[in-house]
């Protein structure tokens, strides 16, 4: 495959591609440095990409599971995602009110506990710009599960949260 075609296939996915790893890394560095590996991984094995029946479902599914290995191999954590756990979690809060780092720290923990596939979806869903069809691109799931996992996850964490301020009062 030449740099000519090599461009006419994949360069059209990159916005997608980035949405995924933003998405799912929730770091515009670290997605873009996925991007690049990706393109690097496809440019390095270009011999065998014509074999292809359709590149962007095998670019979906290598970014993604790139992303997913970077996620378990770093560990990886975001206070946004904490952040937009504790605004969506419930609308009226306690009044006992945790310190802003403290409370993130307790939120990190507590979507840490999530079983894998509510925490992934609560990640990708507490993300602006990651739709549903985004979601449902990433993970394979259906509408209903994604709902049925953000809503049995937001309703852990809204449990979770409240048994921690009244032990507190």
């Amino acid at each position: 495959m030449n740099s000519e075609h090599f461009k006419e296939i994949f360069f059209p996915l990159h916005p997608k591609l980035y949405r995924i790893a933003f998405a799912l890394l929730e770091n515009r560095d670290d997605a873009e440095d996925m991007l690049q590996d990706l393109y690097l991984k496809l440019w390095n094995n270009r011999a065998s990409l014509p074999e292809l029946q359709n590149p962007e479902a095998y670019c979906v599914t290598l970014m993604k599971n790139s992303c997913l290995d970077f996620l378990r191999r770093a560990k990886y954590r975001n206070d946004a995602v904490a952040a937009e756990a504790i605004s969506r979690s419930d609308e009226e809060r306690p009044a006992t009110r945790f310190d802003d780092k403290n409370e993130i720290e307790i939120i990190r923990n507590l979507i840490e506990k999530l079983p894998e596939n509510q925490r992934k979806i609560l990640r990708l869903a507490g993300l602006e710009g990651c739709t549903q069809e985004e979601i449902k691109d990433i993970t394979g799931l259906t509408g209903i599960n994604i709902r049925v996992l953000l809503s049995r996850a937001r309703k852990t964490l809204r449990e979770q949260l409240k048994k921690i301020d009244e032990n507190e009062m």
